[in-house]
């Protein structure tokens, strides 16, 4: 399996993934109005054979708007079906973290299982005092920092864009 990063080419393909693993258009949808609306992103495939299962991907978030923070969320990733629980998710979510942290994010924040994304290092956001946007139970809002204590003097709210309000 490679991981590399997603080409113009790559598009449809990353389509069909969200609609497949979620049942609906939305996430797709969320990622081409992200593509096409926000810098920076990270947006990365998975790809077995010539195959692309799987996607991830980061966009900018504000922490109380505050824009000197360089801060991502990872929202969406998705893995065809039929490729699930084989390890491709935890290999976008590994090779995501690395870009990130190669492109000087200092955090990275995630609403997800919490049981899968403390294996990555992801901690309950409440530790930090930052609370996600939206109505969630405070176990799936969750953070990792890329640059220890990069978060230290740092609490509120984390917002997202506004396409994920239509999610």
């Amino acid at each position: 399996m490679i991981i590399r990063e997603e080409t113009e080419e790559d598009i449809i393909a990353v389509r069909a993934i969200h609609e497949a693993a979620f049942g609906s258009p939305a996430e797709a949808e969320l990622v081409d109005t992200l593509r096409s609306q926000v810098r920076p992103i990270i947006s990365m495939v998975a790809v077995e054979g010539a195959l692309v299962v799987g996607h991830i991907f980061f966009s900018p978030v504000t922490l109380n708007s505050l824009q000197n923070l360089k801060l991502m969320g990872l929202a969406p990733m998705a893995v065809m079906p039929g490729h699930q629980r084989g390890g491709v998710g935890s290999a976008l979510v590994v090779r995501g973290l690395e870009e990130c942290a190669n492109r000087g994010v200092g955090a990275v924040t995630v609403l997800g299982h919490p049981a899968y994304y403390p294996r990555f290092g992801f901690l309950p956001s409440v530790r930090f005092g930052i609370r996600s946007e939206y109505p969630v139970p405070e176990e799936v809002f969750m953070i990792k920092e890329l640059i220890p204590n990069y978060l230290h003097d740092h609490r509120g709210t984390i917002n997202y864009h506004e396409a994920f309000g239509d999610v």
